[in-house]
């Protein structure tokens, strides 16, 4: 009797191992595995340097979403969009200058930050750059004569 209970349970074993594993690669097959995919966020601030002009502190901020989109996309396969924020200090006041949003294809296809980035327009006068904006140490010079 114990070696027919024996057959029995590698018998059942085969069975179940012969019924599984075609089923699961059935499912398999119908309904692929998720992929885990995400955006990867980046907020950057940098500083307004003494003497620099505001097409400088552009190309600066380009070269750092540049290089923060390809740290990004390196740093983690699993990312598929890039979402970075450049913000810059300058005298106290702080403007968002620059977005740069792109997935992964279109950086393989083409790294150009000014391609893919979105520029703020009003960044130039909050920050007090431009022949019509004066300082804030201006502004409080001259009302307080």
């Amino acid at each position: 009797m114990p070696l027919i209970a024996k057959r029995i349970r590698i018998a059942h074993a085969v069975v179940l191992l012969g019924t599984a594993t075609p089923i699961w690669l059935a499912t398999s097959a119908i309904a692929p595995q998720i992929v885990r995919a995400y955006t990867a966020r980046v907020d950057l601030s940098i500083d307004r340097l003494p003497e620099e002009n505001y097409e400088t502190l552009l190309q600066r901020a380009e070269a750092a979403a540049r290089a923060a989109a390809q740290r990004s996309f390196d740093q983690d396969i699993l990312v598929t969009d890039v979402s970075i924020f450049i913000s810059v200090q300058n005298n106290g006041a702080i403007a968002p200058v620059l977005e740069l949003a792109v997935t992964r294809p279109q950086w393989r296809n083409r790294p150009d930050p000014r391609r893919w980035a979105k520029y703020f327009k009003a960044a130039r006068s909050l920050l007090y750059f431009g022949e019509n904006s004066t300082s804030p140490t201006a502004t409080t010079n001259q009302t307080a004569k």
